[in-house]
């Protein structure tokens, strides 16, 4: 799931995310099925960095690997 997880933050997230100014970087996955990522640039430091993250950094995940049940910043 890793490397599935890689490719989708690669070449779907980090791409809109850039748009603003920011990225999000692979941490690990924890419990099997939830990724940890580190949001950077704008969004590291954002106040809606949150709502990033749940909103479309896991609906983007969810849709594309479906095993995955949650995202967090770490």
């Amino acid at each position: 799931m890793n490397e599935k997880v890689k490719k989708i933050i690669e070449e779907k997230i980090n791409p809109m995310l850039a748009m603003h100014g920011g990225s999000c970087e692979f941490v690990g996955v924890r419990d099997g099925a939830v990724v940890q990522v580190k949001l950077a640039g704008a969004c590291g430091k954002c106040p809606g960095a949150i709502m990033t993250l749940k909103g479309f950094v896991l609906e983007v995940l969810k849709e594309n690997v479906p095993e995955v049940t949650d995202v967090e910043a770490v």
